[in-house]
C-alpha cells in the first residue's frame, strides 16, 4: 500500500508525521481561493509533467495520482501482480469525487467572449468522473475491470468491498484499489456555502470544534486472495445508506451503526475483538456527535478511537483509502494515533477518543467512512494469522 497526503509522500513520511504528531494542515494558499480556512495541500502537484503519451489525462487529480503511484515501490508491486495473474485478471477500482473537475472549472473560466472551449481544454479523458480509474489502469497496465466508485466521502472505502466481490465472483484474481481527490474551487467554496469549513485547523471530537479542514490525497493498495506478502486481511465490510438527507447524517446514526454491525457480522467478530477504531471524525458539530452515538450503539464498551483528519484534512473521495492505510499502519506498528488539536473531548459521548497516542498490539481495527447522502462504509482489517 502507499499514501501521499499533506502529512507526507509515502509511508515513511506519513509514519514520521504520525510519530512526531506533526499536522500537514496549513493556512489556505490554494490559487484563486480567498477563504479564511486551513487546508491539507500536497506540495509539488503543480510541478508534475506527463509524458506525451499521457497528456490526454493531464489534470490536478491525475498528477496527484502519479505522485501516489511513485512511492513505496507500488508500481513494481503492481507489475509483479500483473506478471503473476495476467493483466486481464487484475481489476482497478478507484474512489473519487472531484476527479478532473479542476480542469473543467478552468475551461469554463477561460471560455472568452466567443464562449468556446480553448483547444487546450478539449480533454474528453479528463472531463469525466472516470478519469482517475482510467488513468491508474493505463499507467499500471491493468486490463481487468476498471471501476470508479463515487459515493462522496465513502468512495475509497467501498473500493475494498467492490474488489472483494470481483474476486469472489471470479471476475478478477486481484485488484489495485485506491482513492484520489484533489482540492479545487468547487470543493472549497461548496463546503463553505454549507457552513462546514473551519477558520482554524480541524479539531475532531473536541468541544471547540468549528468544522472541517479540506485536504487532498492519493492512496493505493493491492487486494489479493492469497498474497505472497500481507499487511493484513480484509476481514469484513459493511455498507449502508441512510436515505435521510443530502448533506446531514441520520440524527441517531442508524446507517453508520448498520455499516459497523454489518462489518462485524461479515468478519465473524464480536465488538470486543476490535482493538482500535479509525473514526470518520470530520470535526463538524453534528457529524462527530452522530458517529460517537453510532459507535456506542454497537460497542457497549468502545475501544480506543480517534480521527486522523488532523494530519490530512478531510480528503473526501480519498478519505477511505487514507484512513485504511492509517488503520493498517496501526495494526502493523502497534501505535494507535490520537487525534491532533484535541484538548477537551465531549465527555458525555466521546470519552473513548484518545488524547494521547497508545502503544498497543491489536489484532483487528475498524475504519469508518461516511459520505453525503448517507453513504456509509465500515472496514475491518485483521492481523494475518490472528
Amino acid at each position: 500500500m502507499t499514501l501521499s497526503c499533506a502529512a507526507g509522500r509515502g509511508l515513511s513520511a506519513v509514519r514520521q508525521a504520525l510519530s512526531e504528531r506533526r499536522s500537514g494542515l496549513r493556512a489556505n494558499d490554494f490559487p484563486g481561493c480567498e477563504l479564511d480556512t486551513w487546508i491539507g495541500r500536497v506540495d509539488g502537484v503543480e510541478d508534475i509533467r506527463f509524458d506525451p503519451g499521457l497528456a490526454e489525462y493531464d489534470c490536478r487529480n491525475n498528477r496527484l495520482a502519479m505522485i501516489g503511484l511513485e512511492h513505496d515501490d507500488f508500481t513494481t508491486a503492481a507489475a509483479e501482480l500483473v506478471k503473476r495473474h495476467g493483466r486481464e485478471r487484475v481489476a482497478c477500482v478507484i474512489g473519487t469525487s472531484t476527479a478532473g473537475i479542476g480542469t473543467t472549472e478552468a475551461a469554463y473560466r477561460d471560455l472568452g467572449e466567443a464562449e468556446h472551449f480553448d483547444p487546450a481544454y478539449l480533454l474528453p479523458r479528463v472531463h469525466t468522473p472516470h478519469t482517475s480509474a482510467a488513468f491508474v489502469a493505463r499507467v499500471l497496465g491493468l486490463g481487468g475491470p476498471v471501476i470508479t466508485i463515487s459515493t462522496a466521502c465513502s468512495s475509497s472505502a467501498k473500493v475494498f468491498a467492490t474488489a472483494a466481490r470481483l474476486i469472489d465472483s471470479g471476475l478478477a484474481d486481484a485488484a489495485v484499489v485506491g482513492g484520489v481527490d484533489s482540492l479545487c474551487l468547487s470543493v472549497l467554496y461548496g463546503f463553505h456555502s454549507l457552513e462546514l469549513v473551519s477558520d482554524q485547523p480541524c479539531r475532531p471530537f473536541d468541544r471547540a470544534r468549528r468544522g472541517l479542514s479540506l485536504g487532498e490525497a492519493a492512496g493505493f493498495a493491492i487486494v489479493e486472495k492469497s498474497p505472497r506478502q500481507s499487511l493484513g486481511r480484509l476481514m469484513g465490510w459493511g455498507e449502508s445508506s441512510d436515505a435521510h438527507h443530502m448533506a446531514s447524517p441520520h440524527p441517531e446514526g442508524a446507517g453508520a451503526g448498520a455499516a459497523m454491525a454489518g462489518a462485524l457480522e461479515r468478519a465473524g467478530l464480536q465488538p470486543g475483538a476490535i482493538g482500535y477504531i479509525n473514526c470518520h471524525g470530520t470535526a463538524t458539530p453534528l457529524n462527530d456527535r452522530v458517529e460517537a452515538m453510532a459507535i456506542r450503539s454497537i460497542f457497549p464498551d468502545p475501544p480506543p478511537a480517534a480521527s486522523t483528519k488532523g494530519w490530512t484534512g478531510h480528503t473526501l473521495g480519498a478519505a477511505g483509502i487514507a484512513e485504511a492505510v492509517f488503520s493498517l499502519l496501526a495494526l502493523n506498528d502497534g501505535e494507535l494515533p490520537a487525534g491532533l488539536n484535541l484538548e477537551a473531548p465531549e465527555s458525555e459521548w466521546a470519552d473513548f477518543i484518545l488524547l494521547e497516542p497508545l502503544q498497543r498490539r491489536i489484532d483487528a481495527v475498524l475504519s469508518n467512512s461516511f459520505g453525503f447522502g448517507g453513504s456509509n462504509c465500515a472496514l475491518i482489517f485483521g492481523r494475518e494469522g490472528a
